[in-house]
């Protein structure tokens, strides 16, 4: 069992990866994870566990999102996770910024992050990924 964190740390862990999304920052993102951290994406086929594997996933992100942005609605903190309900937003080159909403759950083993899950509004990123094109 995973020891209880003090609220202090996840909450600075929380904005400093936030921070490294925000700022599309593949490298800080993937420093911030365990050697065998577990990214899942359900709505998905994507899962990614290790490092390397985070990275090309993360990258991916980035790529399939142009001008990847994000916009927090709440951020709700548990023992070893915090819960982030947030909208995914991008946009693709010539046309208008759109998104879909998202909610990730994070947890948290020796001051990193160990898995991280996102939950997709499927029916959202259908509608916003068909009018980018």
């Amino acid at each position: 069992m995973t020891q209880k964190l003090e609220w202090t740390d996840l909450a600075e862990l929380a904005e400093r990866y936030s921070a490294a999304w925000i700022a599309r920052d593949v490298d800080g993102i993937v420093a911030l994870h365990t050697p065998e951290s577990l990214f899942v994406s359900h709505g998905r086929t994507q899962t990614a566990r290790g490092r390397e594997a985070l990275r090309t996933a993360f990258s991916d992100v980035f790529e399939i999102y142009p001008q990847f942005g994000v916009d927090t609605h709440r951020l709700l903190f548990g023992d070893t996770h915090w819960v982030l309900d947030w909208t995914l937003s991008f946009e693709p080159p010539g046309q208008a910024r759109r998104g879909f909403r998202c909610v990730d759950v994070v947890e948290v083993s020796d001051g990193l992050v160990a898995r991280k899950d996102t939950y997709v509004d499927t029916a959202e990123a259908r509608a916003a990924m068909w009018s980018a094109q």
